[in-house]
Protein backbone atom coordinates (compact mmCIF):
# COMPACT_ATOMS: atom_id res chain seq x y z
CA UNK A 1 0.00 0.00 0.00
CA UNK A 2 1.42 3.57 -1.22
CA UNK A 3 2.11 6.29 1.72
CA UNK A 4 -0.61 8.31 2.80
CA UNK A 5 -2.10 10.31 5.86
CA UNK A 6 -4.89 9.12 7.69
CA UNK A 7 -7.43 11.79 8.44
CA UNK A 8 -6.88 12.90 12.21
CA UNK A 9 -10.05 12.56 14.47
CA UNK A 10 -11.41 16.21 14.11
CA UNK A 11 -15.25 17.35 14.46
CA UNK A 12 -16.79 19.74 12.86
CA UNK A 13 -18.38 20.86 15.72
CA UNK A 14 -15.94 22.84 17.82
CA UNK A 15 -18.60 22.77 20.94
CA UNK A 16 -21.60 22.22 21.27
CA UNK A 17 -24.50 22.90 24.39
CA UNK A 18 -27.92 21.53 24.97
CA UNK A 19 -30.97 24.63 26.23
CA UNK A 20 -34.10 23.73 26.72
CA UNK A 21 -33.89 20.79 25.01
CA UNK A 22 -32.06 22.27 21.80
CA UNK A 23 -28.57 22.02 20.75
CA UNK A 24 -26.69 24.68 19.98
CA UNK A 25 -23.54 23.86 17.99
CA UNK A 26 -20.70 26.70 16.94
CA UNK A 27 -19.12 24.87 14.13
CA UNK A 28 -16.05 25.51 11.96
CA UNK A 29 -17.27 26.26 8.80
CA UNK A 30 -19.34 29.13 10.76
CA UNK A 31 -16.08 30.02 12.83
CA UNK A 32 -14.34 30.67 9.48
CA UNK A 33 -16.96 32.94 7.98
CA UNK A 34 -17.37 35.16 10.84
CA UNK A 35 -13.29 35.31 11.14
CA UNK A 36 -13.35 35.63 7.80
CA UNK A 37 -15.82 38.95 8.11
CA UNK A 38 -13.80 40.55 10.96
CA UNK A 39 -10.18 40.14 8.81
CA UNK A 40 -12.09 41.88 5.71
CA UNK A 41 -13.42 44.69 8.00
CA UNK A 42 -10.30 44.94 9.69
CA UNK A 43 -8.38 45.18 6.63
CA UNK A 44 -10.68 47.33 4.73
CA UNK A 45 -10.72 49.91 7.64
CA UNK A 46 -7.12 50.04 7.98
CA UNK A 47 -7.18 50.57 3.73
CA UNK A 48 -9.72 53.89 3.84
CA UNK A 49 -7.58 54.94 6.85
CA UNK A 50 -4.45 55.41 4.86
CA UNK A 51 -5.65 58.50 2.46
CA UNK A 52 -2.36 58.41 0.77
CA UNK A 53 -3.08 54.87 -0.97
CA UNK A 54 -6.25 56.34 -2.65
CA UNK A 55 -6.55 58.14 -6.38
CA UNK A 56 -6.21 62.20 -5.35
CA UNK A 57 -5.46 61.02 -1.70
CA UNK A 58 -9.14 60.25 -1.27
CA UNK A 59 -10.48 57.44 0.00
CA UNK A 60 -13.52 56.14 -1.72
CA UNK A 61 -15.75 55.74 2.30
CA UNK A 62 -15.56 55.86 5.46
CA UNK A 63 -14.74 53.15 8.15
CA UNK A 64 -18.58 53.58 9.07
CA UNK A 65 -19.68 52.61 5.55
CA UNK A 66 -17.79 50.14 5.24
CA UNK A 67 -19.71 48.51 8.17
CA UNK A 68 -22.58 49.32 6.20
CA UNK A 69 -21.50 47.54 3.26
CA UNK A 70 -20.82 44.36 5.43
CA UNK A 71 -24.27 43.63 6.04
CA UNK A 72 -24.97 44.27 2.04
CA UNK A 73 -22.16 42.06 1.53
CA UNK A 74 -23.24 39.26 3.80
CA UNK A 75 -26.57 39.20 2.01
CA UNK A 76 -25.06 39.03 -1.35
CA UNK A 77 -22.60 35.62 -0.19
CA UNK A 78 -25.68 34.15 1.36
CA UNK A 79 -28.34 34.77 -1.52
CA UNK A 80 -25.53 34.83 -4.18
CA UNK A 81 -23.71 31.64 -2.78
CA UNK A 82 -26.84 29.41 -2.79
CA UNK A 83 -28.60 30.59 -6.07
CA UNK A 84 -25.25 29.91 -8.04
CA UNK A 85 -25.33 26.38 -6.32
CA UNK A 86 -28.65 25.76 -7.15
CA UNK A 87 -28.17 27.11 -10.95
CA UNK A 88 -25.00 26.01 -11.88
CA UNK A 89 -24.44 22.79 -10.12
CA UNK A 90 -27.71 20.90 -9.37
CA UNK A 91 -30.96 22.77 -11.59
CA UNK A 92 -33.16 19.48 -12.23
CA UNK A 93 -33.11 18.41 -8.44
CA UNK A 94 -34.51 22.09 -7.32
CA UNK A 95 -36.46 22.53 -9.87
CA UNK A 96 -38.59 19.22 -8.94
CA UNK A 97 -37.92 20.61 -5.57
CA UNK A 98 -37.95 24.50 -5.05
CA UNK A 99 -38.89 24.18 -1.36
CA UNK A 100 -35.39 23.28 -1.08
CA UNK A 101 -34.04 26.10 -2.09
CA UNK A 102 -34.36 27.91 1.47
CA UNK A 103 -32.75 24.65 3.50
CA UNK A 104 -29.41 26.34 3.46
CA UNK A 105 -28.17 24.31 6.24
CA UNK A 106 -28.66 21.28 4.34
CA UNK A 107 -25.37 22.66 2.81
CA UNK A 108 -24.64 23.34 -1.09
CA UNK A 109 -23.06 26.94 -1.94
CA UNK A 110 -20.74 28.32 -4.86
CA UNK A 111 -18.12 30.35 -4.64
CA UNK A 112 -18.87 31.78 -8.40
CA UNK A 113 -22.21 31.91 -7.30
CA UNK A 114 -21.47 34.10 -3.99
CA UNK A 115 -18.96 36.27 -6.15
CA UNK A 116 -21.61 37.51 -8.49
CA UNK A 117 -23.93 38.11 -5.13
CA UNK A 118 -21.38 40.36 -3.66
CA UNK A 119 -20.64 42.19 -7.07
CA UNK A 120 -24.35 43.14 -7.36
CA UNK A 121 -24.08 44.04 -3.59
CA UNK A 122 -21.32 46.18 -3.87
CA UNK A 123 -22.55 47.82 -7.15
CA UNK A 124 -26.25 48.79 -5.95
CA UNK A 125 -24.03 49.63 -2.60
CA UNK A 126 -22.12 52.31 -4.72
CA UNK A 127 -24.81 53.15 -6.98
CA UNK A 128 -27.03 54.20 -3.91
CA UNK A 129 -24.42 56.31 -2.07
CA UNK A 130 -22.45 57.58 -5.10
CA UNK A 131 -19.28 55.77 -4.43
CA UNK A 132 -16.39 55.04 -7.03
CA UNK A 133 -17.14 52.06 -8.12
CA UNK A 134 -13.83 50.47 -9.18
CA UNK A 135 -11.93 51.80 -6.11
CA UNK A 136 -15.19 49.73 -4.17
CA UNK A 137 -14.38 46.60 -5.97
CA UNK A 138 -10.59 47.29 -5.27
CA UNK A 139 -11.39 48.01 -1.46
CA UNK A 140 -13.57 44.76 -1.54
CA UNK A 141 -11.34 42.30 -3.68
CA UNK A 142 -8.04 42.60 -1.24
CA UNK A 143 -9.89 42.04 1.94
CA UNK A 144 -11.29 38.36 0.60
CA UNK A 145 -8.70 36.12 0.35
CA UNK A 146 -7.43 35.30 3.69
CA UNK A 147 -11.34 34.70 4.49
CA UNK A 148 -11.26 32.14 1.31
CA UNK A 149 -7.87 30.51 3.58
CA UNK A 150 -10.03 30.13 5.99
CA UNK A 151 -12.94 28.39 5.02
CA UNK A 152 -11.24 26.25 2.93
CA UNK A 153 -9.41 24.80 6.21
CA UNK A 154 -13.04 24.30 7.37
CA UNK A 155 -13.69 22.46 4.37
CA UNK A 156 -10.58 19.90 5.19
CA UNK A 157 -11.47 19.89 8.79
CA UNK A 158 -15.32 18.43 8.02
CA UNK A 159 -13.91 15.99 5.54
CA UNK A 160 -15.52 17.66 2.32
CA UNK A 161 -14.60 19.11 -0.66
CA UNK A 162 -11.53 16.32 -1.35
CA UNK A 163 -9.62 15.62 -4.19
CA UNK A 164 -9.37 12.76 -6.78
CA UNK A 165 -7.50 9.87 -5.46
CA UNK A 166 -3.66 10.03 -5.75
CA UNK A 167 -0.58 7.87 -4.78
CA UNK A 168 1.15 11.05 -3.74
CA UNK A 169 2.83 10.98 -0.28
CA UNK A 170 0.63 14.06 1.37
CA UNK A 171 -2.81 12.24 0.04
CA UNK A 172 -5.03 11.73 3.10
CA UNK A 173 -7.44 9.08 4.09
CA UNK A 174 -10.79 10.47 4.41
CA UNK A 175 -13.15 9.42 6.16
CA UNK A 176 -16.69 8.11 4.62
CA UNK A 177 -17.58 5.26 2.55
CA UNK A 178 -17.90 7.95 -0.70
CA UNK A 179 -14.57 9.25 0.21
CA UNK A 180 -13.21 5.44 0.34
CA UNK A 181 -15.49 4.35 -3.10
CA UNK A 182 -11.77 4.47 -5.35
CA UNK A 183 -11.95 2.03 -7.70
CA UNK A 184 -9.20 -0.28 -8.36
CA UNK A 185 -8.01 0.91 -4.64
CA UNK A 186 -7.36 -1.93 -2.49
CA UNK A 187 -6.76 -1.07 1.31
CA UNK A 188 -6.97 2.71 2.10
CA UNK A 189 -7.98 5.02 -0.22
CA UNK A 190 -5.43 8.02 -0.15
CA UNK A 191 -7.12 11.84 -1.98
CA UNK A 192 -5.79 15.11 -3.10
CA UNK A 193 -6.15 17.09 0.02
CA UNK A 194 -7.60 19.67 -2.45
CA UNK A 195 -9.12 22.20 0.41
CA UNK A 196 -5.65 22.85 1.18
CA UNK A 197 -4.21 23.32 -2.35
CA UNK A 198 -6.42 26.00 -2.53
CA UNK A 199 -6.20 27.62 1.31
CA UNK A 200 -2.45 28.01 0.04
CA UNK A 201 -2.98 29.29 -3.44
CA UNK A 202 -6.50 31.50 -3.39
CA UNK A 203 -5.73 32.48 0.23
CA UNK A 204 -2.77 33.02 1.63
CA UNK A 205 -0.62 33.19 -1.57
CA UNK A 206 -2.97 35.71 -3.32
CA UNK A 207 -4.05 37.38 0.03
CA UNK A 208 -0.07 38.41 0.68
CA UNK A 209 0.35 39.16 -2.95
CA UNK A 210 -2.73 41.50 -2.91
CA UNK A 211 -1.50 42.77 0.50
CA UNK A 212 2.35 43.73 -1.14
CA UNK A 213 0.81 45.39 -4.33
CA UNK A 214 -1.45 47.42 -1.89
CA UNK A 215 0.73 48.57 0.54
CA UNK A 216 4.15 48.70 -1.58
CA UNK A 217 3.31 49.11 -5.34
CA UNK A 218 0.35 51.82 -4.76
CA UNK A 219 -1.93 49.30 -6.36
CA UNK A 220 -4.94 51.41 -5.26
CA UNK A 221 -3.93 54.69 -6.91
CA UNK A 222 -4.53 52.47 -10.10
CA UNK A 223 -8.66 51.90 -9.93
CA UNK A 224 -9.75 48.53 -11.41
CA UNK A 225 -6.02 47.37 -10.60
CA UNK A 226 -6.53 45.20 -7.51
CA UNK A 227 -10.41 43.74 -8.10
CA UNK A 228 -8.62 42.64 -11.62
CA UNK A 229 -5.34 40.57 -10.02
CA UNK A 230 -7.85 39.49 -7.72
CA UNK A 231 -10.06 37.95 -10.22
CA UNK A 232 -6.91 36.49 -12.41
CA UNK A 233 -5.49 35.03 -9.20
CA UNK A 234 -8.34 33.50 -7.98
CA UNK A 235 -9.86 32.01 -11.02
CA UNK A 236 -6.42 31.00 -12.27
CA UNK A 237 -5.78 29.34 -8.93
CA UNK A 238 -9.28 27.33 -9.55
CA UNK A 239 -8.99 26.40 -12.85
CA UNK A 240 -5.65 24.60 -11.89
CA UNK A 241 -6.88 22.52 -8.33
CA UNK A 242 -9.74 21.05 -10.22
CA UNK A 243 -7.43 18.84 -12.12
CA UNK A 244 -7.14 17.64 -8.38
CA UNK A 245 -10.37 18.26 -7.17
CA UNK A 246 -13.07 15.54 -7.12
CA UNK A 247 -15.77 16.81 -9.35
CA UNK A 248 -19.31 16.81 -7.69
CA UNK A 249 -21.07 13.70 -7.86
CA UNK A 250 -24.19 14.81 -10.12
CA UNK A 251 -21.49 15.26 -13.38
CA UNK A 252 -19.89 12.02 -12.40
CA UNK A 253 -20.91 9.41 -14.84
CA UNK A 254 -19.46 5.61 -16.10
CA UNK A 255 -18.59 7.55 -19.50
CA UNK A 256 -17.46 10.42 -17.25
CA UNK A 257 -15.45 9.57 -14.53
CA UNK A 258 -13.62 12.61 -14.54
CA UNK A 259 -16.86 14.38 -13.79
CA UNK A 260 -16.54 16.74 -17.14
CA UNK A 261 -19.43 19.02 -17.23
CA UNK A 262 -18.04 19.96 -20.85
CA UNK A 263 -16.34 17.63 -23.02
CA UNK A 264 -14.73 17.75 -26.70
CA UNK A 265 -12.35 15.36 -28.56
CA UNK A 266 -11.78 13.61 -25.56
CA UNK A 267 -10.84 16.60 -23.74
CA UNK A 268 -13.14 18.63 -21.27
CA UNK A 269 -13.59 20.76 -18.32
CA UNK A 270 -15.05 20.44 -15.24
CA UNK A 271 -17.60 22.89 -14.16
CA UNK A 272 -15.38 25.03 -11.66
CA UNK A 273 -13.31 25.57 -14.82
CA UNK A 274 -16.15 26.66 -16.92
CA UNK A 275 -16.98 29.61 -14.75
CA UNK A 276 -13.11 30.49 -14.09
CA UNK A 277 -12.57 31.12 -17.27
CA UNK A 278 -14.88 34.50 -17.16
CA UNK A 279 -13.30 35.63 -13.82
CA UNK A 280 -9.64 35.48 -15.47
CA UNK A 281 -10.31 37.35 -18.83
CA UNK A 282 -12.56 39.95 -16.78
CA UNK A 283 -9.49 39.96 -14.73
CA UNK A 284 -7.27 40.64 -17.45
CA UNK A 285 -9.05 43.14 -19.24
CA UNK A 286 -9.37 44.97 -15.53
CA UNK A 287 -5.83 44.40 -15.31
CA UNK A 288 -4.51 46.14 -18.70
CA UNK A 289 -7.21 48.71 -18.90
CA UNK A 290 -6.13 49.91 -15.44
CA UNK A 291 -2.58 50.20 -16.78
CA UNK A 292 -3.78 52.04 -19.89
CA UNK A 293 -5.51 54.78 -17.89
CA UNK A 294 -2.04 54.97 -16.14
CA UNK A 295 0.35 55.58 -19.26
CA UNK A 296 -2.11 57.99 -20.92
Amino acid sequence: MNALIRFPDLSPEIFSITLFGFEFALRWYALAYIAGILIAWRLGVMAVRRKSLWPKNTAPMTPTQIEDLLTWIILGVIIGGRLGFVLFYQPGYYLQNPGDILKVWEGGMSFHGGLLGVVMAAWMYALRYNLPKLSTADLISHTVPFGLMLGRIANYINAELWGRPTTLPWGVAFPGRYAQDCPDVVGLCARHPSQLYEAALEGAILGLFLLWLVYRRGALKLPGLTVGVFLTGYGAARFIVEFARQPDAQFVSPGNPLGLAFQMGGYGLTMGQILSLPMIALGVWLIMAARRKAVA
